[in-house]
């Protein structure tokens, strides 16, 4: 095995793992704003990992299914449009209040 293909192999597994870690987190966390954006980095991670050569076309197909699965749990998490974010956001609807 080259140079190259063992640091990428490395990369991947530090990479998996780091993804099984942000799975406890989301398994630790009750906060819904917080499910929502470990869950689009568990996607995006498995979205990553799915592309590598290092694993076998099994493994990706894998890989590929739970990030379809993991995108569409943190769908399902997403705020709502209307959700104040932070900021003025949050002072809005006590100064209609106020009028």
């Amino acid at each position: 095995m080259n140079a190259d293909a063992l640091a990428l192999s490395r990369a991947c597994t530090a990479l998996w793992m780091a993804t099984l870690s942000l799975m406890t987190a989301f398994m630790q966390t009750g906060a819904p704003a917080h499910r929502y954006l470990i869950a689009r980095k568990i996607a995006k991670n498995l979205g990553i990992l799915r592309e590598q050569d290092c694993f076998t076309a099994e493994c990706r197909t894998i890989f590929s299914n739970l990030s379809r699965h993991w995108n569409a749990k943190a769908d399902r998490l997403a705020p709502h449009e209307d959700r104040p974010r932070g900021g003025l956001g949050l002072l809005k609807p006590l100064m209609l209040k106020a009028r």
